[in-house]
């Protein structure tokens, strides 16, 4: 079904806005994938805050023209389905993962930081962890001087305490 010249501004709009707002694009070929399938992707997608569109390639370079992500407009050819997320990792980590249990999705590349991502890009993008976990090692980083000198102290005063101790009983 074709669209009129109205529809087709309104998906480059919203797809303009999608762009501007993200930090990671990223491009798969979904040929082959069944429905049920492709909710699936969908439904993980919505619950890390990506959003997933399957859009005519001449609208998406459209709407994608002038942004970081126009990098890629010369790869946007074949029946693709675009991940934006705000989140860096949140795209290529749902695309990956769905990659690894589904052979008919097939990662082309995408772009970050206004620079182009092959596959393998976009893979090693997909195995940094979560912001949640980075700032969880971060923290634990910091605690572990302070809680290894909190344990040599109270071992050196349980040493001098009990050492206090059996001095007077012995005298």
């Amino acid at each position: 079904m074709s669209l009129n010249r109205s529809e087709k501004q309104a998906v480059i709009d919203e797809v303009t806005g999608l762009a501007a707002k993200a930090q990671t694009l990223v491009m798969a070929e979904y040929r082959g994938i069944t429905v049920a399938d492709m909710t699936r992707l969908r439904s993980q997608a919505r619950d890390k805050g990506v959003t997933l569109s399957v859009l005519k390639n001449t609208l998406a370079r459209r709407a994608v023209a002038g942004s970081a992500f126009e990098v890629v407009s010369d790869q946007m050819t074949g029946p693709l389905i675009y991940g934006f997320s705000t989140d860096a990792v949140a795209a290529a980590k749902v695309v990956s993962d769905f990659a690894k249990t589904n052979d008919k999705l097939v990662i082309r590349g995408g772009a970050f930081g206004g620079k182009t991502l092959d596959v393998n890009g976009v893979k090693q993008l997909a195995n940094i962890p979560s912001k949640e976990v980075l700032l969880a090692q971060v923290c634990g980083l910091l605690m572990s001087p302070m809680s290894r000198t909190a344990v040599v102290l109270g071992a050196l005063a349980a040493k001098k305490g009990g050492g206090a101790a059996e001095a007077p009983a012995a005298a």
